[in-house]
């Protein structure tokens, strides 16, 4: 098995902290996901490489052992040594550590689970770990989250699997996909939590499952009173107006806001803003109406 520089399939020093890696996951992460790419093979190796190696640098432990064990490889495979044929075992009886674990036994590349490595290492003993979850980030839009919908999650080696991401979801909301994470020595695997975010709507502002936004009414609707229709999530509504609505008003539409996580009967309300808009193309006539208007109600 080849060695993989994991610091250069993220693009960071060796030395970067964890937030660097962090970041420099999420931008490759969105720029090789395979539902920006699709059919595109080299974009989907690229993810699950990206993937790879945020899995290692990711966690203190693997990282660690990577660095040094890693250096040591590399220099046998460029002296010509076959990868497969590279003594693992150095690391499974104490070679540069002075611990062991059981005696000595060779131990290939590619059998080597990394943080469970290094727990043997320093217990002393052989062990087996939890299955580790997994975390992945997914974006959606508003009317994804008010409707709910789903997301293709692919796994290296197995088909992509559907999951479907709930009503009502805010960013920082995570979705539990069973058994997809990582697997132990003993074929167990961990959960999958999709991590979401909810990218930025134009024209409404949310506020836990409050929603806001604005609604543009005339001044003479504003001043009399009467109607406005208004778009919403869930279609458009015709909106009763008071008389003498000013501009910046809120008015409070219970229930149209968005659906409550695990409460798909509950929803949120929804603010207008009310921007009162003045008319350019008065008449002559309509001008001088306005103008006798005013000036009886400047003399009361």
């Amino acid at each position: 098995m080849e060695y993989k520089d994991y610091y250069k399939t993220l693009g960071v020093d060796r030395n970067a902290d964890q937030e660097t890696i962090k970041k420099a996951f999420r931008k490759l992460a969105r720029q090789y996901h395979p539902d920006a790419n699709k059919g595109d093979k080299k974009a989907e190796e690229k993810f699950k490489e990206i993937n790879e190696a945020y899995e290692v640098l990711s966690d203190p432990e693997k990282r660690k052992l990577y660095d040094r064990m890693g250096s040591s490889y590399r220099e046998y495979q460029r002296a010509g040594g076959n990868p497969r044929d590279y003594d693992w075992s150095q690391w499974a009886n104490g070679g540069n550590f002075p611990f062991g674990f059981g005696g000595a036994r060779r131990v290939y590349e590619q059998d080597i689970d990394l943080g469970e490595f290094i727990r043997e290492m320093f217990s002393g003993q052989q062990t087996v770990r939890q299955p580790r979850d997994f975390q992945q980030g997914i974006e959606i839009t508003l009317e994804e989250a008010y409707h709910g919908t789903s997301r293709l999650v692919e796994k290296s080696g197995q088909p992509a699997i559907e999951v479907k991401i709930p009503r009502g979801v805010k960013t920082g909301s995570r979705v539990r996909v069973r058994g997809q994470g990582g697997k132990n020595a003993r074929g167990q695997a961990g959960d999958l939590y999709l991590v979401i975010e909810v990218k930025p709507h134009p024209i409404y502002e949310r506020k836990d499952d409050d929603l806001y936004r604005d609604v543009q009414v005339d001044a003479f609707t504003a001043m009399l009173g009467g109607e406005a229709q208004v778009e919403t999530l869930a279609g458009p509504i015709a909106v009763k107006v008071p008389p003498g609505t000013s501009s910046g008003k809120l008015i409070r539409l219970r229930g149209r806001g968005m659906p409550k996580l695990n409460k798909p009967d509950e929803f949120g309300d929804l603010y207008l803003r009310v921007m009162v808009t003045v008319p350019s193309d008065l008449t002559d006539a309509e001008k001088e109406q306005l103008a006798k208007i005013a000036k009886r109600r400047a003399g009361r």
